[in-house]
C-alpha cells in the first residue's frame, strides 16, 4: 500500500471506531513496526470554529492497512497555536 492509501485507511478506521470526524493527517512514517499515522479528528463542534476542540491520534498500521493500535496524544483548541515539533 502507499503512504496516501494508508492515510486514508487511518482516517476510515478511526472515524469507525471512535464515531468522530477525521480533519487531517499530520503525520505519516513507516518503520519496523508499521506505518505510524497521527489524525486530528474534531472532537467538538464550536461556535465560532476556532473554539472546536480537536485531538490527536496516533495510529499503528500493518503493511496491510490495518489498525493495530491507536490511541489519543493531545487534545487542542482549533484556534490554539502550536509550536513546531522536531
Amino acid at each position: 500500500m502507499t503512504g496516501l492509501e494508508i492515510a486514508q485507511r487511518a482516517k476510515e478506521q478511526l472515524a469507525q471506531v471512535t464515531g468522530l470526524k477525521p480533519e487531517t493527517v499530520s503525520k505519516l512514517n513507516k518503520d519496523e513496526e508499521g506505518w505510524h499515522v497521527a489524525v486530528d479528528m474534531l472532537e467538538m463542534k464550536r461556535i465560532p470554529d476556532t473554539g472546536d476542540v480537536l485531538g490527536t491520534y496516533e495510529v499503528l498500521l500493518d503493511d496491510a492497512g490495518n489498525m493495530i493500535r491507536y490511541q489519543r496524544t493531545k487534545r487542542i483548541y482549533r484556534g490554539q497555536v502550536m509550536e513546531q515539533e522536531s
